[in-house]
């Protein structure tokens, strides 16, 4: 009598990235589209819900006055501009997330907190231009490898 075998595969449980709750692409070309073509304003919701900040908080991070936001939350969309800006958050948050080992409540403490590094500015003060975004990258990857800021 021949017994059937079957091979036992565990399946993966990975919890989604950051960037897949959000639903917006990492890197390339899908994201450069989304952000030509503009995020939908389930991002921002999104964006407010991972980030725990509550979305008058993200708006005024994002540079986004409430009758803006609220002329988008009816159209659906953002625009190429406020896309990039949301996008500048993501990458913020997701970056600082994965600095606090997906610890949302010490990240969140972290953004809205000053930080000697940034000249006494908290992150989120910084993300107004590219510059400053990427100021704010720079200091995350020097914590990262223990360089002192």
């Amino acid at each position: 009598m021949t017994a059937l075998v079957r091979e036992f595969t565990p399946s993966l449980y990975t919890t989604p990235t950051l960037w897949q709750q959000l639903g917006i692409a990492e890197r390339g070309p899908k994201l450069y589209q989304a952000l030509h073509d503009g995020f939908s304003y389930a991002v921002f919701d999104k964006l407010a819900a991972v980030s725990t900040l509550d979305k008058k908080q993200l708006a005024q991070v994002c540079q986004l006055a409430p009758a803006t936001l609220a002329r988008r939350a009816k159209s659906g969309k953002f625009t190429q501009e406020e896309s990039d800006r949301l996008f500048r958050f993501a990458t913020v948050l997701v970056a600082a997330s994965a600095l606090f080992n997906d610890d949302m409540t010490a990240t969140k403490r972290w953004l809205t907190e000053p930080v000697y590094g940034l000249g006494d500015k908290t992150p989120l003060e910084m993300l107004v231009t590219s510059a400053e975004t990427q100021a704010v990258l720079d200091l995350i990857g020097r914590l990262e490898h223990g360089v002192f800021a």
